[in-house]
């Protein structure tokens, strides 16, 4: 880009001091030092001048607003791999490319995922509150809080991508006999690697698990996938586990089932009205029936980097006149 005019970049949120450095050299880069998600009118200004707009999973980038772009704006590079918050054909229909951060947050979401399924039925947060309030306790007993061992139980992975396989690997090695629902069958040779039983059925799977956690994409095919329905279907002794979006679960049907005993808990991550969290699982988490995280799968400072510079790989080669490496197209969602 030597030469010509720094094309102007505007970003949602503020990232990593190293990401906006750079973006800063190469770029006529608007920052949002001080981290508050932008208004409504605030996008609409910035669309209407960017010709970069580099969004995170806060922003409804919606047809709306599509809608009122500029005709400078030629690219939505997405600081995040899920683009369920944009609306990838109405940008396409504009002209407008749109790109996200893929395969950098596997590991870090698998780890995460795999933290919750430990602590869940281990009661670890209940244990860590405890002595948390003022570092006092009656002492050791045999029958005080008792959770259930994790060794030999069934885990049911509900969308076996990379996130799910990450998840298959870390679950195999603490002893959890491996299931997976997915769309299509992984290759023989990650079965066989996992020892994995894969189910066609959905519906089959969820009734035979002890453990289920879903790893599988925000796409309109997959709201309330795990609807009242299916969550009836499960064992009353059994958990769910969610690092992937909230709304892949029907939240209501999930907190009247752990309330009526139905389920054993949940370990939770994301919420379906993000960012608010509904009072009743508040109330659950208190009494211990349920861990919730407040988005944090993804968080560590080596993800968020390597997102960081995925963005400005995507800027600098649609810039340079390249076909981006991580555009998404609308008949690929």
């Amino acid at each position: 880009m030597a030469g010509r005019k720094k094309p102007l970049v505007v970003i949602t949120r503020k990232l990593p001091d190293p990401v906006e450095t750079r973006m800063r050299e190469l770029f006529d880069t608007r920052l949002n030092i001080d981290d508050k998600p932008l208004t409504q009118p605030e996008l609409v200004a910035s669309v209407k001048e960017a010709e970069v707009l580099v969004p995170t999973i806060t922003d409804r980038i919606d047809a709306a607003l599509i809608a009122q772009a500029g005709p400078q704006l030629k690219l939505i590079a997405n600081f995040g791999n899920g683009v369920d918050h944009i609306d990838v054909e109405a940008a396409s229909e504009k002209g407008i490319a749109v790109t996200n951060t893929p395969n950098v947050l596997t590991e870090d979401t698998a780890d995460m995922t795999m933290g919750l399924i430990l602590t869940v039925p281990r009661r670890l947060i209940e244990g860590a509150n405890i002595l948390g309030a003022d570092g006092k306790w009656n002492g050791w007993s045999p029958t005080w809080m008792l959770g259930h061992r994790i060794w030999g139980k069934r885990l049911g992975i509900v969308g076996m991508g990379r996130i799910g396989t990450a998840v298959a690997r870390r679950a195999k090695a603490f002893g959890l006999s491996i299931h997976y629902h997915n769309r299509n069958r992984v290759m023989p040779d990650i079965e066989d690697e996992l020892e994995a039983t894969y189910w066609e059925s959905l519906d089959q799977m969820l009734a035979r698990m002890d453990i289920i956690s879903v790893n599988c994409p925000s796409t309109p095919a997959t709201f309330h996938l795990l609807s009242a329905r299916r969550l009836a279907l499960m064992q009353p002794t059994s958990y769910i586990v969610n690092t992937a979006r909230g709304e892949i679960i029907d939240e209501k049907a999930l907190i009247e089932m752990v309330e009526a005993g139905k389920l054993a808990g949940a370990g939770l991550d994301v919420f379906e009205h993000e960012p608010a969290v509904n009072p009743k699982l508040v109330k659950l988490a208190a009494k211990g029936k349920i861990v919730l995280l407040p988005h944090m799968g993804s968080a560590t400072i080596e993800g968020r980097i390597d997102m960081g510079d995925k963005v400005l790989i995507n800027i600098r080669t649609f810039f340079d006149g390249h076909r981006p490496p991580d555009r998404v197209l609308p008949n690929r969602l």
